[in-house]
């Protein structure tokens, strides 16, 4: 009988094959998209990608007997109401083994506080008909976008600034006027759960913001690092945001992200030397919230009211 349950220590061993194969994650976080393949010993290279497994934390196995058949590990977003699944690997050829971690995850999310909960996988993956069994929808198809090291192109005269806190609701707007209604009902239904759901960059960002007439029109997020990554939402202004954000990271290698309904956003990358190299679905589900029952407090006075 197969079964999932939290993880022991010592089951990550058991992820590890004779042969020293390492099974593939088909949970695909945009902090890990780009990164190059780990070459290092399989179970050294366990041990680095499955940390948590090997805590317990978030983190649940399927069983069947002795046999560990397949792990899955989760993470909040921005805030707790938004989670979505870091590691998911099944060690087998039967889907079910998939839909039962899945299903598991979201108990236990569910029970921290999730509202909703989020799986990126590749476009072909075959999680992807386990994720719907277990009550995932697909909303969203994306592409990543590679920019080799090339010299940055040349400035523009774009007046940006730096963001503060106080833009995030500009943001959220200039994201309700580009963003379609199916993809708003699950990543920013209101200003909450859009800030919720924003996703981890594995490094701190600089942002910068175009305004105008008062009205945030442009946002363009990069991040340096071993694997450079940037973003841009505008309604109009993709190729000059995305031009000052490259001037930002220099001529290093860039990823970029981008969901198939940001009209103009492909285009401008391809004009500026980005390739498509991968594609990814992103799927969701709603969970239900607990509504806390209101309890009548017995007063001994009555509480006169004017």
């Amino acid at each position: 009988m197969t079964s999932a349950r939290r993880p022991l220590p010592t089951d990550i061993v058991a992820l590890v094959s004779f042969d020293g194969r390492v099974y593939p994650n088909e949970a695909k976080p945009l902090d890990r998209l780009g990164a190059a393949p780990d070459t290092a010993h399989a179970l050294e290279t366990a041990i680095e990608q499955w940390f948590s497994f090997a805590t317990g934390k978030h983190t649940w196995v399927s069983v069947h007997g002795a046999t560990i058949r397949g792990l899955i590990s989760a993470r909040q977003r921005s805030k707790r109401s938004a989670w979505e699944a870091e590691v998911l690997i099944n060690t087998t050829d039967d889907e079910s083994v998939t839909e039962s971690l899945l299903t598991r995850m979201l108990s236990g999310v569910g029970k921290l506080g999730a509202e909703r909960a989020f799986l990126r996988v590749e476009t072909d993956s075959p999680v992807k008909e386990a994720a719907r069994t277990a009550g995932f929808f697909a909303y969203c198809d994306e592409t990543l976008y590679r920019r080799p090291p090339l010299a940055p192109p040349p400035e523009v005269d774009l007046p940006l600034r730096g963001k503060s806190k106080a833009d995030m609701m500009g943001i959220y707007q200039l994201y309700n006027s580009v963003a379609p209604a199916n993809v708003r009902a699950i990543e920013g239904a209101t200003f909450r759960e859009w800030q919720a759901a924003l996703e981890k960059w594995g490094g701190r960002p600089t942002d910068l913001l175009l305004e105008e007439d008062g009205i945030i029109s442009g946002w363009v997020r990069v991040m340096p690092g071993d694997v450079s990554r940037i973003t841009a939402l505008s309604s109009a202004h993709y190729d000059d945001l995305l031009t000052a954000g490259l001037s930002v990271l220099g001529g290093r290698e860039t990823f970029c992200l981008a969901p198939d309904h940001a009209h103009g956003l492909p285009s401008a990358l391809d004009r500026l030397g980005f390739e498509p190299i991968a594609a990814y679905t992103v799927l969701a589900k709603r969970l239900a919230r607990t509504v806390e029952e209101l309890a009548p407090e017995p007063t001994k006075k009555a509480i006169p009211v004017s």
